[in-house]
């Protein structure tokens, strides 16, 4: 995103000023002056393949229509955002300027080009999402999924997503307006099983205008792990069209229910909104990215305010720092934990490490970190783990780092555990402690 475009829009009021003056001293970027047409490569699926996108325009308001999430058997509505896409390109102008819409056409391509539902691990994508966020423990995510034809079967993957599609859609919208998965078929269209206002609007209008039938609840079976529950659950307002059959891709009526829904862009993509937690008000992007990925059970509370740095929004947390680089806003690393790993390891090395002292704990350490989301979240390991310190108080751990984290484990616990540091805590106490205006106490 180029720097006078949107960022602004997710601070608190007090943070405005400071995010103007950062942000728009600097030109918007060539692409973005030159074109309202992008072609861009969002990351690859399990097997390699490509995912892409078409951005068209340069607002505030950012809609994301996903295609063929179910690969083969959904074709149709790949053929539906390919045929969106070609229009589009010839007449890009039908999109306003406060939206900036993405049209993904598969975020499944294994999928499409093996002719399965699942992903190339045998994972049902649409069933693979967090959706243990939102008040409802129906849809929560589960193992065992109903699928096609209500057949019940164990493919929501080993936890929630653990694919590395499920984990690219969750970055890629987390400054969304609003988001559309398309499927077939049917013939209806269904808002977030957990009532969200702004999603029932937005399903009610959409269903309306290309002529399918609306309803509250998908009635056929319980969906687990949906994208369209846990967009719902992060105040982006999104539902699922089915199209009327497997085989044709409703381009028209498609075409003309987004045309009414940019027609009232204001009215129904709501700007993501800034989140009081405790003392601190979060940003939306970071707010969604500390929320989806635990949230203060994982990172703890925020201990700071937001502030910009470098153009970036920055905010600390307990156990690690976040930002979000709107330099990055067409990227999966648009919102990322600041790379404090390194920084901290060169004032606490880890120790000489002893297979017998430390090596019974390897396999901890690694469940540990798949479980926090891998090197995707956590970046890449620095070492092994080996003997460290406690940050807080000095008393020994079993410590590794990673270049945005670091695990330790207290060895003397009758039931240790691998937890995170509390980086974020850290980088505030050493910030203080190293600041112009600190004045040391000599007693």
């Amino acid at each position: 995103m180029s720097r006078n475009a949107a960022p602004h829009r997710w601070l608190g009021i007090a943070l405005v000023a400071a995010v103007l003056l950062a942000l728009l001293a600097a030109p918007a970027s060539a692409a973005r002056r030159t074109t309202k047409v992008a072609d861009l490569t969002l990351g690859s699926s399990t097997a390699g393949r490509p995912i892409t996108a078409v951005r068209i325009g340069d607002g505030p308001r950012k809609l994301v229509l996903v295609g063929a999430t179910h690969g083969g058997p959904e074709a149709n509505t790949y053929r539906l955002m390919l045929d969106l896409i070609a229009h589009l390109r010839a007449a890009p102008d039908e999109v306003p300027p406060e939206v900036r819409l993405y049209l993904i056409p598969t975020l499944n391509p294994d999928g499409l080009a093996l002719d399965t539902r699942f992903n190339a691990r045998g994972v049902d994508l649409n069933r693979n999402m967090n959706t243990d966020l939102d008040a409802c423990p129906e849809n929560d995510w589960s193992r065992s999924v109903n699928g096609a034809y209500g057949i019940v079967s164990d493919t929501g993957g080993a936890a929630p997503e653990t694919e590395v599609e499920s984990q690219l859609i969750r970055a890629f919208l987390l400054d969304a307006s609003a988001a559309i998965f398309y499927h077939s078929a049917g013939g209806e269209l269904f808002p977030p099983f957990c009532a969200h206002p702004p999603s029932l609007r937005l399903a009610q209008r959409y269903a309306e205008a290309a002529g399918y039938t609306y309803t509250r609840y998908y009635p056929r079976y319980m969906i687990t792990g949906g994208m369209h529950d846990w967009a719902g659950s992060l105040g982006i307002a999104a539902f699922t069209p089915e199209l009327w059959t497997g085989e044709g891709s409703d381009t028209e009526a498609n075409h003309t229910a987004l045309h009414a829904i940019l027609a009232q862009a204001e009215a129904l993509l709501p700007l993501p909104e800034d989140q009081q937690v405790g003392a601190f008000v979060v940003p939306a992007p970071i707010w969604r990215f500390w929320r989806s990925l635990g949230g203060a059970e994982r990172w703890g509370a925020p201990v700071a305010p937001a502030h910009v740095e470098d153009g970036r929004i920055v905010q600390a947390f307990t156990r690690a720092v976040i930002a979000a680089d709107p330099e990055r806003a067409d990227t999966t690393a648009f919102v990322a934990l600041e790379p404090l790993g390194a920084r901290v390891r060169a004032l606490f090395p880890t120790g000489t490490r002893s297979t017998g002292a430390t090596g019974r704990y390897d396999d901890r350490f690694a469940t540990a970190a798949a479980h926090l989301g891998g090197e995707a979240i956590l970046g890449t390991p620095l070492d092994r783990p080996g003997p460290g310190i406690s940050l807080r108080d000095g008393a020994p751990r079993v410590v590794q780092y990673f270049a945005s984290a670091r695990l330790e484990l207290d060895p003397t616990a009758d039931e240790p555990s691998v937890q995170l540091s509390p980086l974020g805590w850290y980088r505030q106490q050493l910030d203080a402690l190293t600041a112009p205006t600190f004045t040391h106490q000599i007693r």
